[in-house]
């Protein structure tokens, strides 16, 4: 798996793990939602992604999206 599948798959599981503790705790958790979608937003227009960073530092193949 390369980082631009890794960073997709982890934005996946954050966004549905905090709608569900949202749903069934407090919907505090929906700000941790818009801070994903956030993220992911402004990752489309400047080609940084924190995660990406720790990624590639931890040498993971980087893809085409994230360099």
């Amino acid at each position: 798996m390369n980082i631009d599948r890794l960073v997709f798959a982890f934005a996946g599981f954050f966004v549905l793990a905090s709608l569900s503790l949202g749903y069934f705790f407090s919907p505090y958790w929906y700000l941790f939602t818009a801070f994903v979608g956030l993220n992911l937003f402004q990752a489309a227009f400047t080609g940084f992604c924190p995660l990406a960073k720790i990624l590639k530092a931890a040498g993971v193949e980087p893809g085409s999206a994230f360099k």
